[in-house]
């Protein structure tokens, strides 16, 4: 099951990539495919949801360098790495890009949810709906942004998990063009990229936040007196004050497992937090259901801080269930604290990410 999986995407906020192996391109372990079809590929040509293509087998897969991204769609690590993605999607058509979308958190398993995503997100490039993970369990991963680069005869030849180094991810598309007889672009005729919004890469440089899951599972640094009463439905109080990366429920709430639902209007969630950009992936506990919500920063609206998802005074209102950015502020960047309140109850909140 999903749950047994290690979802921890926390380990993608440093800038170096985290892989299992050697960094040389070719030098990683390769499926033995000779005589038969490659586990990785046959697992995605068993999966019967796909959104942007017909259904992709083996077969019709045998022959091509093929790209698989996993992705899930609440997740800014993976949100960071598309624009390169998808420039490689319509750079290099003689390799196929897969998009795997193996979720995190419930919603994301919604077919609905993710082709809305893939729209928002001009993802043109094939999209395979891997609700039950076991494209995820054939290729062994276990992160999110995670890529895999399977050559001609479906032999996984390279992989690279978490943002950063995009140039040796190309520079693998370009070889395994050329070794499979395509000719192909120099390693020195890259795509050049510039992600915009919540796609613009992190300021590392400010970023001392981490992901912070508000679910009983992955709880940590919370602060509201009496500490969380998991899966009962009860009024928190937020500190005066909290430390920087502490954050704290004000209002009536029950921490689920992996969300917490505001019963009642006027919830409040306060963050002391040290980054650039504060996401929150939440959205209205029932469809069809808006909740509007007010955002300040230090006690007062965020102004020119706002996030792409609030206006200047703070204002905003949940209409789906994703990841919203609240906050995107000028430097310099100090310690602040980032508060929501919700004029309306029915909000489920997630995670907080950062950037």
């Amino acid at each position: 099951m999903a749950e047994t999986l290690d979802h921890d995407r926390r380990r993608f906020l440093g800038t170096v990539a985290m892989t299992m192996a050697p960094a040389r391109f070719g030098i990683f372990a390769v499926t033995e495919s000779q005589g038969r079809e490659s586990r990785e590929l046959v697992a995605i040509g068993r999966a019967i949801e796909w959104l942007n293509s017909p259904r992709l087998t083996a077969a019709s897969l045998a022959g091509k360098v093929v790209v698989v991204d996993f992705w899930t769609y609440t997740c800014i690590n993976w949100l960071r790495t598309l624009p390169y993605v998808r420039a490689w999607a319509g750079r290099y058509r003689e390799a196929v890009v897969i998009g795997v979308h193996t979720p995190e958190f419930g919603f994301e398993r919604n077919v609905d949810n993710v082709r809305r995503a893939v729209q928002q997100m001009r993802i043109e490039y094939p999209v395979v709906i891997d609700n039950d993970y076991a494209i995820w369990r054939a290729f062994n991963n276990q992160y999110w942004p995670a890529l895999y680069f399977v050559d001609a005869r479906g032999r996984v030849r390279d992989r690279h998990f978490g943002e950063g180094e995009y140039q040796r991810s190309e520079t693998a598309i370009q070889r395994l063009l050329a070794e499979a007889g395509v000719a192909g672009r120099r390693d020195d005729d890259l795509v050049s990229v510039v992600g915009e919004g919540v796609e613009a890469a992190a300021d590392w440089d400010n970023l001392k936040s981490p992901e912070t899951y508000v679910g009983y599972e992955r709880l940590q640094n919370f602060a509201s007196r009496g500490g969380a009463d998991p899966d009962r439905r009860r009024v928190y109080t937020a500190p005066a004050r909290v430390a920087l990366n502490q954050w704290a429920f004000a209002g009536e709430w029950t921490i689920g497992k992996q969300a917490t639902v505001l019963s009642s209007a006027n919830g409040r969630i306060v963050y002391r937090f040290h980054a650039r950009d504060v996401h929150l992936v939440m959205g209205p506990a029932r469809q069809g259901s808006p909740v509007r919500f007010r955002v300040s920063l230090d006690g007062q609206p965020p102004g020119a801080a706002h996030g792409l998802d609030i206006s200047e005074d703070g204002h905003g209102t949940l209409v789906e269930q994703r990841m919203y950015q609240l906050v995107r502020q000028p430097r310099p960047i100090v310690d602040r604290t980032f508060e929501i309140e919700f004029l309306d109850a029915g909000v489920e909140a997630f995670a907080f990410t950062f950037g």
